[in-house]
């Protein structure tokens, strides 16, 4: 009797251990609580450590400018080579610290400080912080605080602030700009529409100034920016000299990698420089998917992909890359680039190069004979359109599959 009683303790505490974690029932109200609180809490602080980093960007930046200006102003015929000093730093800071400070990026500091010069700043940062300095020290008090401090008094991101140097017309336009983006909260979206919308003229001649002010406050769904879209923002990776991931779709990703592997395999002519490279065009970001040299051109090969059907706007972005591509990216003797533009439609592919604007018909006739024919890239890339669905569809119920070609 005895043995079968502890028999049955021994079967039941066996049961119990084999029981998952997840089967075992939870207050409903409990669980939400904490999971609401925790969920809130990681959003708090990811929201937080994006704008510590725009912080410290952004203070960085001004003090860059600082140095840059009072070098510039140091002694009598320093501002005659201003515009050298720009460059050799470009090269020597690119070189040490990566991406990000080009020449115009660098311009952009220097005219951040002296849109926000220490006179302007400085009362800010002595009502937050106390002067480390005696106080007859006829120095500026803006030396006396380190970086963390001069991150407080510059509430909006980098971009924010190129907005508003580079988009307003005036400084009152700007200090109106400036404060509305700080009262409303307004995301980058938010000041460059309202800023496109002409609010600030629109503000001053209106009737009923505060409802105007209150209903520009209110964000569109488009407007709201996540911690990782903040963090992930390019002056940030450059920042931080972090490498540039870029989110694909599954299909994109195939349709990109193929690619690649098909214009390597139909010789030596094509050579691989370079996936998803991004280029600045004043305030915007755009990316080209693919970047080849094609040895007997002696040309750069601009490959990009769209996955809707081809209309002018894309025709017109291809020659703007190929116009940024000639200016900066071309090297002394090389011939223009030539864009590639492939549409991945469902029912057609399309392929068609961007030739127009090369210096002579001759050098248009040799693109048109050396580079692949554009029925040839049409019917690869809808081939491979075909076989990943194919494939895509075989493992849609998988687990772990991710859609790749192999």
């Amino acid at each position: 009797m005895v043995a079968d009683v502890h028999r049955e303790l021994i079967n039941a505490e066996t049961t119990l251990l084999t029981v998952p974690m997840t089967d075992i029932a939870l207050s409903g109200a409990d669980y939400s609580g904490i999971h609401g609180d925790i969920v809130a809490l990681l959003e708090h602080g990811r929201r937080a450590a994006a704008r510590s980093v725009n912080a410290l960007m952004t203070a960085t930046y001004w003090e860059i400018g600082r140095r840059i200006v009072e070098f510039s102003q140091g002694g009598e015929g320093r501002a005659t080579y201003g515009q050298a000093l720009l460059e050799r730093l470009s090269v020597d800071l690119t070189a040490r610290f990566g991406r990000g400070f080009g020449v115009d990026n660098l311009e952009l500091m220097r005219m951040f400080y002296q849109t926000y010069p220490p006179a302007a700043i400085s009362g800010s940062l002595i009502r937050k912080s106390t002067p480390t300095g005696h106080p007859g020290n006829s120095e500026s008090p803006i030396r006396n605080f380190d970086l963390d401090q001069l991150a407080t008094t510059f509430q909006l991101s980098w971009t924010h602030y190129i907005h508003l140097m580079r988009r307003t017309r005036s400084v009152e336009e700007r200090a109106f700009y400036e404060a509305e983006a700080l009262r409303g909260g307004w995301s980058v979206r938010q000041l460059d529409r309202q800023i496109s919308s002409q609010f600030h003229t629109r503000a001053m001649l209106s009737k009923n100034r505060p409802a105007m002010l209150k209903k520009a406050g209110k964000a569109e769904p488009g407007d709201l920016v996540t911690a990782e879209e903040a963090i992930k923002d390019p002056y940030v990776l450059e920042f931080l000299d972090l490498k540039d991931e870029y989110s694909e779709s599954q299909l994109e990703e195939a349709l990109v990698h193929r690619l690649e592997d098909f214009l390597l395999e139909l010789g030596g002519d094509f050579t691989f420089v370079g996936r998803q490279r991004r280029l600045r065009i004043g305030e915007s970001w755009f990316r080209v998917d693919l970047l080849f040299f094609h040895r007997r051109l002696r040309c750069l090969v601009i490959v990009d992909l769209k996955l809707t059907e081809l209309n002018h706007a894309d025709v017109g972005q291809m020659h703007m890359y190929c116009n940024y591509a000639r200016e900066h990216w071309t090297l002394p003797g090389e011939n223009p680039p030539v864009g590639l533009i492939l549409c991945a439609r469902t029912n057609a592919a399309v392929a068609r190069y961007a030739l127009e604007g090369l210096p002579n018909k001759v050098l248009a006739a040799e693109y048109h004979m050396v580079l692949p024919d554009e029925k040839l890239l049409a019917d690869e890339l809808a081939r491979t359109r075909r076989a990943w669905e194919a494939q895509h569809r075989s493992e849609e119920g998988a687990d772990g599959s991710d859609g790749q070609l192999s």
